[in-house]
């Protein structure tokens, strides 16, 4: 089933008429103890929501785990869910894989709606059908691929969000311009990051936000199981995912974060691997780094690093397996890197 995509100006009745699309003996609503605060207070008295049961989990990808994952199983099964019960995930990316990991796999699977509340999750995370948990200190290691029957996004939920949320999620936003068009990369590059969440720019974010989700229906709608040209959306995640599991063991970043730090370096491998131009690396390295700042790695962090990609989904026969580019929207997947020239991009993204 092919998910639909609402860019919502009337959150009460695009969520009445998602809820009534969807079987629903029973509503639920998954949300963590951020989202119960400041975003369930926003929908919570919508006529279509009246008799809602609400899940609460807690905060941050800590929490998106087997023991999580359990708890809202447990939570459908005491409420009285049956397969012909709907849940709606309200929250970031964590609630949105795991609510949605939940609803494929209970009674064989039921109904869900994704309102993300961030923008990693409306731009990346809720539209896909990518669902899951970390497992085994590894980053989304069991799942499923189960699209939503919709997602809902209304960037009412940004004003939510503090200054480092709304930069986690542009990071995909600018991957997506990277592997699209010159037209989308530039007005990412030159947006003026910095003055969010102001809202003087909200209007302009959400004409950004509808393009950028459209690369990636386009994208998932070609290859909706990673065989081939999906894994253009993975471009900055080698690296980042690993970044990102490193980071779980010493000082956690944001998942976008960690993939704004890994385009650094695989636009690195990028310029000296597949000829992408050496002005755009360097001008998308600056915005990076101004919006981003740096890394907290040494050398002595080299091996753990390399070692923790050679557990990446992408990866063959134990080879590090990259997506890189050959320019703007020039998408080059199944690229391999040397040791050698990992630890360059990685030297890169330390020295710059």
């Amino acid at each position: 089933m092919e998910q639909r995509i609402d860019i919502s100006e009337n959150l009460q009745k695009d969520i009445a008429i998602a809820i009534s699309e969807c079987e629903h003996d029973k509503v639920f609503v998954l949300v963590d103890e951020t989202t119960e605060k400041t975003c369930w207070p926003l929908i919570n008295r919508f006529l279509s929501l009246r008799n809602a049961q609400l899940i609460v989990i807690g905060s941050t990808d800590v929490h998106k785990n087997l023991e999580t994952l359990s708890l809202v199983w447990k939570s459908l099964g005491e409420g009285g869910a049956t397969r012909h019960s709907c849940l709606i995930n309200l929250g970031g990316g964590m609630v949105t894989d795991l609510g949605g990991f939940a609803a494929a796999t209970f009674k064989r699977g039921i109904d869900f709606i994704n309102i993300p509340t961030t923008l990693l999750a409306m731009v990346d995370a809720s539209v896909g059908g990518k669902t899951g948990i970390n497992f085994n200190g590894l980053k989304n290691e069991i799942g499923a691929f189960r699209e939503a029957h919709c997602v809902i996004l209304n960037t009412t939920f940004l004003k939510t969000l503090d200054a480092d949320n709304i930069r986690s999620g542009y990071a995909e936003m600018l991957k997506h311009g990277l592997i699209s068009t010159e037209r989308m990369w530039a007005e990412l590059v030159s947006f003026p990051l910095a003055e969010l969440p102001n809202p003087q720019y909200l209007s302009q974010l959400q004409r950004m936000v509808a393009d950028s989700v459209k690369v990636k229906e386009h994208v998932v709608n070609v290859d909706p199981r990673e065989n081939g040209i999906r894994k253009a959306l993975n471009f900055g995640h080698t690296f980042g995912h690993a970044f990102e599991s490193w980071a779980l063991k010493h000082n956690p970043i944001l998942h976008g974060y960690a993939v704004a730090f890994g385009m650094v370096c695989e636009l690195y491998l990028s310029a000296i691997k597949t000829n992408f131009p050496s002005d755009k690396m360097r001008q998308t390295v600056a915005f990076i780094k101004e919006n981003y700042g740096t890394l907290n790695i040494t050398c002595d962090d080299y091996e753990e690093l390399i070692e923790l990609m050679t557990h990446d989904k992408k990866n063959k026969a134990g080879v590090i397996n990259f997506t890189l580019l050959g320019g703007i929207g020039d998408v080059k997947i199944n690229q391999t890197a040397t040791e050698e020239e990992m630890k360059e991009a990685l030297d890169f993204l330390r020295e710059g």
